[in-house]
Parts: structure tokens; sequence; C-alpha cells
């Protein structure tokens, strides 16, 4: 009998899906089906809840089905990660007339995504202080007391090495490992060896035209093939939010998010305060802040469901690009940069509230503006080559808590609630790296604001 439900729910899905399909074949904007698979997952995963539970077997064995669709959508576009960003980068870096603006584009684009990181730390403290949250009152079970033990365990991979040390690993020995994702750091290498590469050519057309010319005209042929498989890809956004927010909804313990309902909503309090910040930013610099989330909340919408910063970066270069009028040589750096530094969700809110939480308990005053500075400049360094994929809060949190001697084990006590955290976290990362791409376009004049102002552009409709 457990079968046949299981068959059942999977037939559900697939007529969802066909409903999705439906809606593509009738013309209905991309936006439009995105946000009608984000809504037919969430009742999706509320009625398995209801009819189920989140821990059944048939709950269980029908996610993992639903996986086909939801993490078969995430896997392709990890696989797009490192080709978009090798021949975007090079390709960026060619039709400029000198390696200045490459620098100045970096350094504005790092800028900010530390500054705010510092400001989402500020964020994240003051939120957690007025909840007055507290790792002392949090009771953990058998799974947290064990996750608790592997943090500790991992500790010993990051306590002992230096800035230095971390920034050194940023530098590619091996290119060819790094382009399989080898390390942490893989992503921002790939970058500094596509750079290279890009800077490479431009020093090659005053040495030999020729072969400069040919390069680029290789690259240029790659180029359009890599973006014609990731428009290709991004058509199947709203099949892959369907299925992972069907599985997310279905799995969620209830009991537990009440459990810890405290830190859930001070978490996302504190995620909302940041992301409005990115909107004031905006508006500063004299962008409209409600025809940005109009045009972003896709892409967002499934940083939020698939928790992975990496696999977002096709779709946050494509929006970028294509509805925010930012050119491609930023776009692709920003949201680049912008999944492995300076992570204002995993690397700034998060941290920062758990050391907050955690102090109390190694006698450390969490009130006190020696603790609260020095927090903030931790906070801001480590996100320094924090991994754009799940478990990357838990890292940059390790790097956090261990810098101010602070127990690490207690981590743990949040196992239970951190898939659902980590969603908003991701969305708030991946914002924040369009944010800086936005602001660092404004500064260079590379924001085309015709694009920008213009409601009507889908990215199912671009390149096709």
């Amino acid at each position: 009998m457990e079968t046949l439900w299981v068959i059942i729910n999977v037939l559900v899905l697939f007529l969802l899906v066909g409903i999705l399909y439906w809606m593509q074949k009738k013309h209905y904007s991309f936006t439009k089906r995105v946000f009608a698979g984000l809504g037919l997952g969430v009742l999706f995963g509320v009625a398995l809840q209801l009819i189920y539970t989140s821990t059944s077997d048939v709950v269980v064995k029908s996610t993992d089905w639903f996986n086909l669709i939801g993490y078969g959508y995430v896997r392709l576009l990890q696989m797009m990660v490192i080709p978009l960003i090798m021949v975007s980068i090079i390709s960026a870096i060619m039709k400029l007339k000198g390696g200045r603006n490459l620098g100045k584009m970096s350094g504005l684009i790092i800028t900010v995504l530390l500054l705010t990181t510092a400001i989402a730390a500020a964020v994240g403290i003051t939120t957690a202080l007025a909840f007055d949250l507290s790792a002392v009152n949090i009771q953990g079970g058998a799974a947290e007391e064990q996750q608790g033990a592997l943090l500790q365990e991992r500790l010993g991979d990051v306590q002992d090495r230096t800035l230095p040390q971390q920034i050194l690993d940023f530098i590619p020995s091996n290119p060819f490992a790094d382009m399989t994702g080898a390390r942490r750091t893989s992503t921002i290498a790939v970058v500094i060896f596509s750079a290279f590469v890009g800077i490479a050519v431009l020093g090659l057309d005053r040495k030999n035209k020729e072969q400069a010319e040919t390069f680029r005209n290789m690259i240029n042929a790659v180029y359009g093939v890599v973006m014609r498989i990731v428009t290709l890809v991004l058509r199947l956004t709203p099949y892959g939010i369907l299925a992972l927010m069907a599985k997310t909804i279905a799995t969620t313990d209830l009991a537990v998010i009440i459990n810890l309902i405290d830190f859930v909503l001070a978490s996302y309090v504190a995620l909302i305060v940041m992301f409005i910040i990115h909107l004031v930013l905006l508006a500063i610099f004299g962008f409209n802040p409600l025809k940005y989330v109009k045009k972003v909340f896709p892409t967002l919408t499934f940083a939020f469901t698939s928790r992975s910063s990496a696999a977002t970066i096709p779709l946050n270069v494509q929006t970028q690009n294509k509805k925010l009028g930012v050119s491609e040589g930023i776009a692709n750096l920003s949201a680049t940069f912008g999944a492995t530094i300076g992570q204002n969700g995993c690397a700034g809110i998060y941290p920062a509230m758990l050391a907050v939480m955690i102090a109390p308990t190694a006698n450390v005053d969490p009130t006190s503006w020696s603790f609260i500075l020095t927090l903030i400049v931790v906070v801001m360094i480590s996100s320094f080559g924090v991994a754009g994929v799940g478990g990357g809060a838990t890292f940059a949190s390790l790097i956090v808590l261990s810098t101010m001697n602070l127990p690490v084990a207690l981590a743990g006590l949040l196992i239970s609630v951190e898939p659902l955290i980590d969603m908003g976290r991701t969305a708030l990362n991946v914002n924040d790296s369009m944010t800086a791409g936005v602001i660092t376009g404004k500064v260079m004049n590379e924001v085309d604001k015709d694009v920008y102002n213009d409601d009507h552009i889908e990215l199912d409709m671009v390149q096709t």
C-alpha cells in the first residue's frame, strides 16, 4: 500500500509539471510560471504534511523521486557554473581597452560585498540581542549532539589557518583541478585563472594581432554555445522550483521549528532588515527599488529553494545583464565573487547571531562594545572564501566562533532548523551580489537604464 501512495504522489507531481508546461505553451511569462511553480510546490508540500507526516516513509520515498526534477535542475545549473564563469570573464576582459577597468571593477564589487557584510553582522548582533537569544536555553537531542561533535572535528581544518594562508588558497596552482570544484575556493581560483587568460589576450593584441583575433573568435563561438545552453537550462526553472519547494515543505518538521521559533523568527527579521538595507542602497544610487524587486524576484525564489549561491550564478548573471542592464563583465564578476566573498546571510548575519547566543556560555558579555566591534571585524574578514553551497554558513561560523574563542559545538543545537533558515540566507547572499553588481555598474557608468526600467524583458525571451 505504501508503494501505491508513493506512485500517486509522484503522479500528482507530474500533473503539476504538466500544468506548468501548459502555461509555457500558452506563452505565460517566465515570472508568472516561476510564481506558479512556487505556489503549487508549497500547496503540494502542505498537502503531503497533512496527509502523512514529514518523517513518514511515504514522504521520504516520494521526495526521493521529486529530487530527480528538483536537484536534477540544480545539478544542471551547477554544470554550467564553471564554463559560464570562464567564457564570460575572458570575453568581458577581452573587450576592455586595458587592465585598469578590471582592477577598479573588482575592487568596487569586493568593497560593496565586504561593507554590506559588516552591516549584516551588525544587524545580526542587534537582532539577537533584541530577541534575547541564548544557547543556554536551547536543549538538543542526539542529532544535535552528533552535529556538535562533527563541528568540533571540522574545527581542526580551519582554526590553525591564518588570514594570509586563507587568501593564498584563492590562487590556483592547478586550474584544471579547480574546474572540477576540488577546493572550497575553486570558484574564485577559476575567476583568477580566467582573468589571466583575458589579460593575456589584451597583451597579445600588441604582440601578435592575428593570434589574438583567432583566440577571440574561438572564445566568442564558445561563449555563444554556453549562453545558449544556459538559456535552455534556465527555462526549466519553474519545474525545478516546484519540486524543490514541494520537497522542502513536505519534509520540514513543524514541531522542531516551534521549539526554536524565536531563533527562526529572529533570523528572518534580520534577513528582511538587511534586504531592505540593500534596497535603500540602490535608491541612494538612483535606482527604483520596486522595479528591482520585480525583476530579481524569480532569481531570489530559485536561490531560496535551491539553497545554493553557486548554483544560482547562471540565473544571477542573466538577471543582472538582461533585466537590470548591468554589463556582462560586472555581472559575471559580482555573481561569482558574491558566491564566495561577503555573503550577507551565511557569512554575515548567521555567524554574528551565533556568536551573540553562545557568548554567555563562555562568560562573555555580548553587549560589550569591545566584543561587538571585534565580532564585526572578524565576520567581515572571515567572509572570504565561504563556499556558495549548503554548509557554507557552518564553515563561516566555525571560523568566527574559533577566532572569538567561543565553543563551536553549541552551534550544532540549531541543526534542526538549519535548512529552513538557510533558504532565506541564500536568497540574501544572491541579492547582495546583484546589489554589488548594480552599484558597481552605476559607479563605472556600465548600467543600461533603459533595460533597467523596461518592465517587459523576460529571461526566456532572450537569445531564442
